[in-house]
């Protein structure tokens, strides 16, 4: 009787639902997107799958509009996208040192996950740079009993110009100190996945007396490729989304975003600036410009031809169907406008070390895009003519794989 009841409880035990639980970065949305282009390939391999969302706004009003479940708990976690926004300044964002002032809201956060891991047992918990969990679990490794996966599209710290020697010091440091908690515990990282190929990574070093950035993270990363989570919209697609925008023929469309985060308000108004120069220069040109769900779309000057909208749901849609941007320099919507081979300017945040140096090299490695600094765009002249210029830019990009999700997904399923 007692292997009767033990079977039956192996039997009841393989019945049991499984559950992951998605940690996805709030600073910027491109996070959420490609994440849930992975959690519906996650549940195409796995159908009795259930998958909670433990996030933050902006990202939750991304997750609603796909209608993904997010996790009660959520409502207790401090806002790592408007800490980002008091450390921002015209369009500076010193992104490095912003993330050292972020102790406070990082202790916080894992400990609403660790509550979370408390209350359920999740078989897999997934972080997309989940910089709190990843960092504290491997300062506690004890608190791990779920299989743990990694995601980023970046990997090493890296000082700016600026910041001297004191900031080459301490971001070194900080390489040192990650890569030390990785070879003490390995096992931590149930699996670690870089959103892109070995060639996406900077060839720059850790610091003095550390690894090469590539060769190590070819030596410690699964690599998926880059996830766009669609497919590029066909030439029809794109004149139907010309039409619902009202772009009538022999107009040229021109978005304007700077992603979800909240600190590119000062580039819309440099764009709203050059506006009428570029109009007059070319006639032909209307505006989209979206302020995401952190700009109130009222703060933004009014031009003429040029629409303003806050929160477009799918913007890549309207990204694929434009003639150009002008962008801030953050991977994804770059990435967005590279799969659908459309010429753009993007601006890099000052003093961000992902925009500035991972961002543009990964850029350059696919040809996509023109990078032009800050400055540029506050010359109202300057940065009319770049834009008049790029729009008749003819583009050799290299192609984006489309299959990133499903990559990302199958790596993700073994540990399920």
């Amino acid at each position: 009787m007692a292997t009767m009841g033990t079977s039956h409880t192996w039997v009841r035990a393989q019945r049991r639902p499984k559950k992951a639980l998605f940690l996805s970065s709030p600073i910027g949305l491109g996070h959420a997107r490609r994440d849930i282009a992975i959690a519906r390939e996650l549940r195409r391999i796995h159908p009795d799958l259930h998958i909670d969302w433990l996030a933050q706004h902006p990202v939750t009003r991304v997750l609603a509009d796909a209608g993904e479940p997010v996790h009660p708990a959520s409502a207790f976690l401090a806002n790592e996208s408007a800490h980002i926004e008091d450390e921002s300044a015209d369009h500076d964002l010193h992104a490095f040192q912003a993330i050292r002032r972020m102790e406070e809201i990082l202790v916080n956060n894992f400990m609403v996950f660790n509550d979370v891991v408390d209350e359920t047992y999740y078989d897999l918990v997934i972080g997309d740079e989940a910089w709190d969990v990843d960092y504290f679990l491997h300062e506690n490794p004890e608190l791990k009993r779920f299989a743990f996966a990694w995601m980023t599209d970046f990997v090493g710290w890296l000082p700016m110009p600026e910041g001297g020697d004191a900031e080459a010091e301490l971001t070194a440091d900080y390489n040192a100190e990650m890569i030390e908690q990785r070879a003490r515990y390995r096992r931590l990282r149930d699996r670690s996945i870089f959103v892109g190929n070995a060639d996406d990574v900077v060839g720059a070093s850790f610091g003095p007396g550390l690894p090469r950035i590539r060769e190590w993270t070819e030596a410690n990363y699964d690599f998926a490729g880059y996830v766009t989570g669609f497919i590029p919209p066909s030439e029809e697609e794109r004149e139907a989304v010309r039409a619902r925008l009202g772009i009538e023929r022999g107009e040229l469309l021109c978005v304007v975003t700077v992603g979800g985060s909240g600190v590119g308000g000062a580039l819309l108004r440099r764009v709203m600036d050059a506006v009428p120069i570029a109009r007059r220069m070319l006639p032909a040109l209307q505006f989209l410009v979206v302020t995401g769900p952190r700009i109130d779309p009222a703060s933004m000057p009014r031009r003429r031809a040029a629409s303003v909208h806050g929160f477009v749901p799918d913007l890549y849609r309207t990204l694929a169907a434009c003639d150009v941007a002008v962008v801030q320099g953050g991977l994804t919507t770059c990435m967005e406008l590279a799969a659908a081979r459309r010429p753009f300017l993007y601006v890099p945040l000052e003093n961000h070390f992902e925009q500035n140096f991972h961002v543009r090299h990964r850029l350059e490695r696919y040809g996509a895009g023109t990078c032009i600094r800050y400055a540029e765009a506050c010359d109202p002249d300057a940065l009319a003519a770049a834009l008049v210029t790029e729009v008749s830019r003819e583009v050799h990009y290299r192609p984006v794989e489309t299959d990133g999700a499903a990559r990302a997904a199958e790596l993700l399923g073994e540990l399920i």
